[in-house]
Parts: structure tokens; sequence; C-alpha cells
């Protein structure tokens, strides 16, 4: 098999041995074309040209947003995206079942492609304001989540200019900076008074005024160190999508929302705090108050927009299944 390697070597994961390790892995059996990312949006151009060229694959030894960014150039052909752990938490990689050291995940996409073991699977799509379709394989998130995610980026960015890691690139997005930014943004970062945004549908069930919401195309929605934070259990690829809203941020409300996420297997269940609606084909967020919505997508924070209407996409994207045969849809 023909695989283009797209390595981010900005990610925090990513090292010249880590990625030697995986090189080797892929070889065995496969032909390697290895490129690296130089920017924002790098990823996505240098998987188009690879299907120009005639890849069969394309891996990414990356974060979740390198993976993402790969996924948008993959999604409606039949190349086979192979993702690695190449970022800080990688939700993609683990919720597929690779594990989570990147040589032995290598080892086991490389014989998995060499058997064919591949899944087709739905994707999610997100357009803000009408500028086209943008494609999540995770989730995305809305409101007060989005505004968290910009905050980290924010936090790893000073601490990039003031503390380089050992590659020079920007500091991990680690458990403890989650929290920071997430104890910010809930404290004086967000308008926690009244509702930012409103989430409808063509079914008239999908009808509720938030602070935030996450749209889920998969389970769980990230990972604190090797915990699941499980917000929609029920969520997977291969049906349309799930929307959570939180309704009320208040702290005596709010901590429980977080707490189940975190402690619970069943994930959230509605309540006065949230509203989950399941196998949603299509809704729209729109802004309820004065200013535009921040939003972010598989973890990367991607602006914002007073209207965003998103959709599930049907047998959209071939990814690398590395589950035994018996385990296999």
């Amino acid at each position: 098999m023909h695989i283009l390697v797209v390595v981010n070597t900005a990610a925090s994961a990513v090292t010249p041995r880590r990625r030697d390790a995986v090189l080797r892995h892929l070889a065995l059996g496969h032909d390697l074309d290895v490129v690296g990312t130089e920017r924002r949006g790098h990823a996505t151009e240098l998987a188009r040209s690879g299907l120009a060229a005639g890849v069969d694959a394309v891996a990414v030894l990356g974060g979740d947003g390198t993976v993402n960014e790969v996924a948008a150039a993959l999604v409606g052909t039949d190349a086979v995206l192979a993702p690695l752990p190449g970022g800080s938490t990688n939700v993609f990689v683990r919720s597929i079942g690779l594990p989570r050291d990147p040589a032995l995940a290598a080892e086991h996409t490389a014989r998995s492609l060499g058997r064919r073991r591949v899944d087709r699977i739905r994707v999610g799509t997100v357009d803000a304001d009408g500028a086209g379709p943008r494609p999540f394989l995770c989730h995305t998130g809305i409101g007060w989540d989005a505004a968290l995610v910009a905050e980290v980026e924010r936090l790893r960015g000073r601490h990039r200019r003031l503390r380089f890691t050992a590659h020079g690139g920007p500091r991990p997005a680690t458990v403890p900076l989650y929290v920071q930014a997430g104890v910010r943004t809930f404290v004086s970062g967000w308008d926690r008074r009244r509702p930012s945004l409103h989430v409808g549908s063509s079914d008239p069930a999908v009808a509720v005024d938030g602070y935030f919401t996450l749209v889920m195309n998969s389970d769980p929605y990230t990972f604190v160190g090797p915990w699941p934070l499980r917000v929609a259990p029920a969520a997977d690829r291969h049906h349309p999508l799930t929307a959570v809203a939180v309704t009320d941020m208040s702290v005596g409300s709010f901590g429980p929302v977080v707490a189940r996420a975190l402690l619970g297997r069943r994930g959230l269940r509605p309540g006065r705090a949230v509203a989950v609606h399941a196998d949603v084909e299509e809704l729209t967020v729109t802004a309820t108050g004065p200013h535009p919505l921040p939003f972010q997508a598989d973890g990367d924070h991607l602006g914002e927009a007073s209207r965003l209407v998103l959709r599930s996409r049907p047998d959209a994207l071939s990814v690398v299944d590395p589950r035994p045969p018996s385990r296999q849809r």
C-alpha cells in the first residue's frame, strides 16, 4: 500500500526518535512518502497533493487538530485515514482503539492496512456563517466550551514564548492547563447570567437556549489522563449527531454536570441543567446576544460566528480499523 505520512513536528508528543520509530513500523510492507507540516491548514494541502499522486492512505502523526485537517481532504474519497498519537490527548486515535504509544500504534496500523481492515464512518460538518462545511470527527463545541479551548491555546502560546519544549513546540495541553483555563473562563471569561445561544432543528423537539453546546460525532468527549470524559456514550461514528446543551451554569448546577461526565459511565442525562438530543441529522446554533459565538472543532479553536449549521454526513470517510475481526462491524 502506498502511504503518505503527514508529520506535525510541532505537536507536543512528536520527537525525532518517535517519528523514526513510527516510520520503521509503517514501512514494513508499505511504500512511504513523508512530509511535514509548516503552518496551520498545511496538512489539508499535503493530503490533497497526496491524493492527486494516487496514495492509498494518509497516516497522520500529530494531534487531533492535524488529524482533522487531513480528514478534510479525505472526506468523500476512498483513501484511508490512519491517525497516530502525536498530540497531548489524541482523542480520535484512542477512541478507535489504538494504543497511546506512537510506535505501537504504528505497528497496529501497518498490520491493519496490510490486511485492508477499514471502517467507513460518518463525519459531522459545521458551516459557520455560510463559510462552507468543515468536517469534525469527534465533536464541535460552541459557546463557553470553545472559549475554554481558546484560552488553552492562548496559554500554550504564552508558554511557548517563555519556556520552550525540548523540540521547540508549544507547551503540551496538559490536564492542569485545561483546569486553569476552565476556571478562568468560568469565573470571568463567560457571561453566566443569561443564555448566549439557541439550538434548533427541523425537529421541533430540538429547541433549547443554553450557554454552550457540544455536538458529538463520537464518544468520549476527551480524556483526563487515562480517564474518559463521557458526555454522550450513545454517540458514535455510525449514527447521526448527538447534541448536548448546558442550560444552567450556576456553580450548584454545573459542578455536578462536570462530575457526572468525568465519573459516570452513562454520560450526561437530560435534566434542569442539561438538554440531550440524539440521532440529529441537522441542527442550527444561533447567537442570542450581541456577540458572535466562539466555536471549536476536534479541539481546535476556529473563530467566531453568529449562525452555525451542523450536519451528519453518512458514509463519508474510510478509517483504519485496528480492532480484531470479531469486534469489527
